[in-house]
């Protein structure tokens, strides 16, 4: 194979059978379960990156379920997301994320820099409770529950908290260990189309793990709890901040 073909056929990993295809990435029937906690600001402060700044100690923990992704298939996922100022844009940073399937997770890492790493997570109606759940190997690290479509949601609100700008810190290290890439990554969901949204009491309970620490930012009160689901593209990003010019 050639230099100049080489150059040409760059994607992604392997080269000659990419783990992914191109984006932007179209998801349809894409269904979340988003509690929202408050959590202890100095844990907060300890794993946020500057620049970016917390707006208050609150996470948002989330159980996604894709059974629709373009190039991604059919797949769950489940993680925090911190509500965040950057440079005085409101947006939200990717804490954490585990998932069950490898082109997403081989996608969203070299792509955006999402910190994805393999887990099972689940989200499921048992009768009049929609339950999210993530086990780590053998292991339960988080456990969600909320009444099954209590009340309806403000779409317009909706929608406009899923406009904001995300935040993720994008590593990727040189042959030598040392960091080649290293930057504060923007991107977008666009195209969105709320289906359905609700509201109704929730808990959320979260177990320590050496390896998936997702209890470092522990759950001191639970501020409310959402079910929803859409359309969305995951578009393509940009970068914020460069580490490395720094």
């Amino acid at each position: 194979m050639k230099q100049q073909e080489v150059r040409h056929r760059a994607f992604a990993m392997p080269l000659t059978s990419p783990a992914f295809p191109p984006g932007p990435y179209r998801f349809v029937n894409r269904e979340y379960l988003v509690i929202t906690y408050r959590t202890d600001p100095d844990a907060i402060q300890a794993v946020l990156p500057e620049p970016l700044q917390a707006l208050e100690p609150v996470v948002k923990y989330e159980f996604i379920r894709m059974p629709d992704s373009t190039g991604f298939g059919d797949y769950s996922e489940s993680g925090q997301v911190i509500p965040v100022s950057f440079r005085g844009e409101c947006g939200s940073y990717v804490h954490s994320m585990f998932l069950d399937d490898q082109p997403p997770l081989a996608g969203g890492r070299e792509l955006w820099g999402f910190p994805k790493k393999a887990g099972r997570p689940r989200l499921e109606v048992h009768q009049d409770t929609l339950v999210g759940s993530l086990d780590f190997g053998p292991v339960r690290i988080a456990t969600g529950t909320m009444g099954y479509k209590y009340q309806s949601l403000d779409r317009t609100a909706l929608l406009s908290s899923l406009a904001e700008p995300n935040f993720l810190l994008k590593i990727i290290p040189h042959v030598d260990g040392t960091p080649r890439i290293c930057e504060l990554v923007r991107y977008h969901t666009t195209d969105v189309t709320i289906k359905g949204a609700w509201s109704a009491p929730g808990a959320l309970e979260l177990h320590p793990h050496a390896l998936a620490p997702v209890a470092e930012l522990p759950v001191l009160e639970v501020l409310s709890a959402r079910h929803f689901i859409c359309d969305l593209t995951l578009d393509l990003g940009t970068v914020a901040f460069d580490y490395l010019q720094q």
